[in-house]
C-alpha cells in the first residue's frame, strides 16, 4: 500500500474538496491537520510517506528535511510557486515536484479590503462592543480623500488601487521596478518610497518576497508614517522588519496594521502582535476560500493519480 500525506489541513476539509477515492485501493491516505515546525518532529511523522502534499509554503522542505525522507518520490505543493522548498535538492534526490493550478485571482486583494475596513471603521471592536452592552464606542476614518500607498502594483496590487479609487481615494503606488506608466495604468501616481509612507493614510503591501524585498520597511519607513495612518499586508510577513513594526504599534507611532503574514507561521500564541489592541490578525488566509480550495485540490489528486500511472505531471523547474 502506497502511503500519501496531507499536510497542514487546518480546517479539516481537504478530503471533501477534491474525490480522493480515485487513489484507491492502491494509496492510504493520511491527513494531518496539526502544523510541526519542528524539523525532526516533520521528518518523523514523514518518513515512510512516498507521496507527500502540502498547501503552499505552510511547510518548508528544505535540503536538511529532504535528506531525511528516504521513501519521498513526489512532493505536490498547491500553486505553481513554492519558495519553502529547495527544488534543486529535491531534484538531487529524485524527488518529483509538482505543482496544480489556482482558483479566482481576486481572493488576497478582496482580503486585503476586508483588513483595511476592518481598521478604519473599527469593525471588530465595535462588534464586541455591542455584544457587550456599550454602544458606540469609536470614531471612524472615512476613506474618501485619503490617500492609499500601494507597495508594489502587479496584478494583486493594482486590483487593490482600483478599489481604492472607487471609494474616492487618491492612490499613489512604489516599487523597485515600477515605472509611471505602468502606475497610470492602475489609477496611481508613482512617488518615491519615502513620499509614499509620508503621505499615505492606508499603506498596503503587495510585492514578493525576495531578497530585494526581505525588510523592505523598517524602522525608517514606518518612522515616516501619520500617526493616524495604517498598515496593512497580506503579502509575506519578511517584507516588513517585525520588531520595528511591534515598537511602532507599541507607541501608537501608527493607528494600527491589519496583518495576514508573519516571519513564523502559525503566529505563535504569545507574539506581541496577539497582545496588542490596534493589530487585526488572520491566519495567512489570502487563499483561503473553498474556489481555491476546491481547484488545488483537485489538481492535488490530478497529479497524484497521474504519478501512479506514469503520466504526465506539471513539474516544477529548479532553474
Amino acid at each position: 500500500m502506497r502511503k500519501v500525506a496531507i499536510l497542514d489541513d487546518y480546517q479539516g476539509v481537504a478530503l471533501q474538496m477534491a474525490d480522493w477515492s480515485v487513489l484507491a485501493p492502491e494509496c492510504r491516505v493520511e491527513v494531518f491537520r496539526d502544523h510541526l515546525s519542528d524539523l525532526a518532529a516533520v521528518a518523523d511523522r514523514l518518513r515512510d510517506f512516498e507521496i507527500v502534499t502540502c498547501m503552499r509554503e505552510r511547510t518548508p522542505f528544505g535540503h536538511d528535511l529532504l535528506a531525511r525522507l528516504p521513501n519521498l518520490r513526489l512532493l505536490v505543493t498547491t500553486g505553481m510557486r513554492n519558495a519553502a522548498i529547495d527544488l534543486q535538492a529535491a531534484t538531487d534526490r529524485g524527488v518529483m515536484v509538482c505543482g496544480t493550478a489556482g482558483g479566482p485571482e481576486s481572493p488576497p486583494a478582496e482580503l486585503t479590503w476586508g483588513l483595511i475596513l476592518a481598521l478604519v471603521r473599527h469593525i471588530p471592536r465595535e462588534d464586541a462592543a455591542t455584544r457587550a452592552g456599550r454602544w458606540g464606542t469609536t470614531v471612524g476614518m472615512s476613506l474618501a480623500n485619503r490617500v492609499l500607498g500601494v507597495l508594489g502594483l502587479g496584478r494583486l496590487g493594482a486590483t487593490v488601487a482600483r478599489v481604492g479609487a472607487a471609494f474616492g481615494m487618491s492612490v499613489i503606488g512604489w516599487s523597485q521596478n515600477l515605472t509611471a506608466e505602468r502606475a497610470a495604468q492602475c489609477g496611481a501616481k508613482l512617488v518615491t518610497k519615502e513620499e509614499l509612507f509620508a503621505r499615505s493614510d492606508v499603506v498596503s503591501i503587495h510585492v514578493q518576497l525576495s531578497e530585494r524585498t526581505r525588510g523592505l520597511v523598517g524602522a525608517r519607513e514606518l518612522g515616516v508614517m501619520k500617526r493616524t495612518a495604517y498598515l496593512v499586508n497580506t503579502a509575506r510577513g519578511p517584507i516588513v522588519d517585525e520588531a520595528a513594526l511591534v515598537r511602532a504599534l507599541e507607541a501608537r507611532a501608527i493607528a494600527g496594521a491589519g496583518l495576514d503574514v508573519f516571519d513564523e507561521e502559525p503566529l505563535p500564541a504569545d507574539h506581541p502582535f496577539t497582545r496588542l489592541d490596534n493589530t487585526l490578525l488572520m491566519p495567512h488566509a489570502g487563499y483561503v476560500t473553498e474556489e481555491q480550495y476546491r481547484v488545488r485540490y483537485r489538481d492535488t489528486v490530478e497529479n497524484v493519480a497521474a504519478y501512479l500511472k506514469g503520466a504526465p505531471l506539471r513539474i516544477l523547474n529548479p532553474k
